[in-house]
């Protein structure tokens, strides 16, 4: 099992560096960030963590930037988005994003993406929400090129371009790994089509075993090998980690608040024990 921390950097709390050091100090094997350009201040779609969205989603840092800021105060410790927003993000200019990050950390990036749950925000970024799953899939799609071809190209409905060339290419070969994150109905779809491992959250013990053996069935029909699973939002206690790994995940990502030092610091030591790490 592998552990890893989850955190939104903000502008008032712990920063990346301070926490990214004390993870990697602490034995932890991956950092991620999530993503929010911002939140539309008419709160029209609703959080699915209850019903008031905290601070932290629209004071929270660039991802790329922060886990940029992590990655030169480490050696060891994977650094991720948890999740990226693709869909709000220019497929060109995130695969240059990507793969820069990647080369800087020496191959330590996990490329966590997700379709997201505000409407409004994605429609700020000019994508419609009902296209957003295929607009996900072709910039997704459209990256790969990127990474992977010495003159790159893509033609599809939503992304469009000529042969280029785009350096750097990522350290990792032929690329960071995708984490898929969501628990649709057709995740296992994406996971497997163009993903590599599955990030799901909100969903009990007893169902993930089911869900994850349904996944892995359906990458062998696809002539693939086991897909890694990382759960995202993890209790620090011992049987909850049990029953995760008894259900076939692969790695379990702590939630820690976004609060100063002397309160996050005390949540990932408690977090340490109960991994044993």
């Amino acid at each position: 099992m592998k552990f890893g921390a989850f955190i939104f950097p903000t502008d008032y709390s712990i920063g990346p560096v301070e926490i990214a050091k004390a993870c990697e100090d602490s034995g932890f094997e991956s950092l991620w960030f999530p993503e929010h350009t911002h939140i539309p201040a008419s709160r029209i779609s609703p959080w699915g963590g209850g019903a008031e969205l905290p601070q932290q989603y629209w004071h929270t840092l660039d991802p790329f930037v922060g886990l940029g800021a992590a990655a030169a105060v480490t050696t060891t410790l994977k650094i991720g988005t948890g999740i990226c927003l693709v869909i709000e993000r220019d497929p060109i200019t995130l695969a240059k994003e990507v793969a820069s990050l990647d080369h800087l950390s020496n191959g330590r990036f996990l490329f966590g993406v997700g379709g997201g749950w505000n409407l409004e925000e994605m429609e700020n970024h000019g994508t419609k929400p009902s296209l957003r799953w295929k607009i996900l899939r072709e910039r997704m799609l459209a990256m790969k090129e990127i990474w992977t071809k010495e003159e790159a190209e893509y033609h599809g409905d939503y992304v469009n371009f000529d042969k280029m060339w785009s350096y750097p290419k990522p350290k990792q070969t032929p690329y960071p790994p995708i984490v898929v994150g969501g628990q649709g109905t057709r995740t296992f779809e994406r996971v497997v089509e163009w993903g590599d491992e599955w990030m799901p959250n909100r969903i009990r013990p007893d169902d993930l075993g089911p869900k994850i053996a349904e996944l892995q069935e359906m990458a062998k029909a696809a002539g693939r090998g086991p897909i890694p699973v990382s759960f995202f939002g993890v209790r620090p206690d011992e049987r909850s980690i049990e029953q995760l790994a008894e259900a076939g995940v692969t790695r379990c990502i702590f939630s820690l608040p976004s609060a100063t030092a002397d309160v996050v610091l005390p949540k990932l030591e408690e977090a340490k024990r109960a991994a044993k790490l």
